[in-house]
């Protein structure tokens, strides 16, 4: 697999991306998450333009994923909660510099690409996933990280917030 950063000429593979797994989110129950215009063309070309879209390649070239990798601070993880009714709050269990990790998507599963793209990076991450979402639930646990509590999206929405520290000397 080769990881590579996304081009303008990438967008309509892209989009094909998001909507096979926006398929695999359904198929697994997660009837919730990425409603049918999200992600948009425009959010994801100015994920192209801030040079934070990331693709994963297989043998023959083609993209089978995609991840936005953006670095902190994101306002949307600024305050956390202990729990689901927003009312307690939390903290990071790291509150230094962080990247954040949004609208990963893969054409297939189980070909270990969220661990690829982990490989493709350092220091500390956060990620949010929907409640009903049990595969990426499942890839994150996985995968070294620790579930910290629930963030509020801008559209007012709740989430399960994660974060991965890995610490660089």
């Amino acid at each position: 697999m080769n990881i590579r950063k996304a081009t303008y000429n990438d967008l309509p593979r892209l989009m094909e991306v998001f909507s096979a797994a926006k398929q695999i989110m359904r198929n697994s129950g997660n009837l919730h998450q990425w409603n049918d215009s999200y992600p948009s063309e425009d959010i994801v070309l100015k994920d192209i333009e801030d040079g934070v879209c990331h693709v994963i390649c297989d043998e023959n070239s083609e993209i089978i994923a995609t991840m936005a990798l953006i670095p902190g601070p994101d306002p949307t993880y600024g305050t956390i909660y202990t729990d689901s009714a927003m009312i307690i709050k939390g903290s990071w269990l790291d509150d230094g510099p962080y990247h954040v990790i949004h609208r990963i998507a893969a054409s297939e599963p189980g070909k270990g690409i969220f661990g690829a793209f982990l490989e493709h990076t350092s220091g500390t991450i956060r990620i949010d996933t929907h409640e009903e979402n049990v595969i990426m639930h499942h890839l994150l646990h996985k995968n070294g990280f620790a579930r910290c509590g629930y963030i509020k999206l801008a559209s007012g929405e709740t989430r399960v917030a994660y974060i991965r520290v890995i610490r660089q000397y």
